[in-house]
């Protein structure tokens, strides 16, 4: 396991400090900024800790309230709703200065035999070993910007572009941020955790729920050819849910197909889908996201 990846799963287990009350660091990712991801992760890491054992997440529902500050700690409350035969229901909302800046429902189930069928079917796209990774594209995109376009970048952020991080992460079809082209609602992207993972299945779980929020609001830009790096464009997550079906691991490699079937009133969404790469169907995403255009 890489330095950095270790890092990302400390920072994801969390430190108990009472019954159903944890506490969470955050990881700048250049914004300054509680990456959405982060937050959902650790959330559903807490639940999962007051969960009976042998019950996995198979579903979550979670609301961005309010942006978290990046260098203070965060506190997550867990409530046990229901411990039930063979599902378990959690809620948990995530305290930053006294105030709620997520919210968190999750319902974990038994493992149990039951009908299994899978109708959609992985897009045929190049596989990882064939693409760049997300750092290289970032090096070359910064090399072909001018200068003073650079220096306007927060440096945490150039840093980032460019640095080893816990999650390699590989685009079908990249975007480049600078100069982005009107183009059809759709991303697929690789993702792969960047070293060995325990064999622990919730690790995975909400280590996948972590690198759900990459990718995902971007696809309701791109029929307007604009990216998070455009001027007067704001964008923030407003909802997150998820849904879990067959096991998988983060430490082999797995597709994202994401696309955005509408955007309108400041708002976007975004749909996605998990697949290994021998094309089982292990998980699915919706995001509802802020898209305020405020330029002149």
């Amino acid at each position: 396991m890489t330095d950095v990846l270790r890092e990302l799963v400390e920072v994801l287990k969390l430190e108990r400090i009472e019954e159903n009350i944890f506490r969470g660091q955050s990881q700048d990712l250049g914004w300054g900024r509680v990456f959405g991801g982060q937050v959902l992760g650790q959330a559903l890491s807490a639940a999962e800790q007051t969960v009976p054992p042998g019950r996995m997440v198979h579903s979550l529902h979670g609301y961005f309230l309010r942006p978290g500050d990046a260098k203070k700690p965060i506190v997550f409350t867990v409530d046990p709703i229901r411990d039930g035969r063979s599902f378990t229901t959690r809620r948990v909302v995530a305290v930053q200065n006294g105030r709620a800046i997520f919210s968190l429902s999750a319902s974990f189930q038994s493992d149990e035999v039951g009908l299994d069928h899978q109708a959609e079917q992985m897009p045929d796209v190049p596989g990882p070993d064939e693409l760049r990774s997300e750092q290289e594209l970032g090096r070359r995109y910064l090399e072909k910007m001018p200068a003073d376009i650079v220096a306007k970048i927060p440096l945490g952020l150039r840093e980032r572009i460019t640095s080893e991080r816990p999650i390699e992460i590989r685009p079908v079809d990249p975007v480049d941020p600078m100069n982005p082209k009107v183009r059809p609602p759709t991303e697929r992207v690789w993702f792969r955790a960047n070293g060995t993972l325990p064999d622990e299945p919730s690790l995975h779980a909400y280590m996948l729920a972590y690198a759900s929020d990459f990718h995902l609001l971007s696809s309701t830009m791109l029929p307007h050819g604009v990216t998070w790096l455009t001027p007067g464009l704001q964008v923030a997550s407003l909802d997150h849910a998820m849904w879990w079906y067959r096991p998988f691991r983060l430490d082999d490699w797995l597709l994202y197909d994401i696309e955005s079937p509408t955007a309108r009133g400041a708002r976007g969404l975004a749909r996605g889908r998990w697949f290994t790469r021998n094309g089982e169907l292990v998980a699915a995403t919706m995001q509802e996201g802020l898209i305020r255009d405020r330029r002149p």
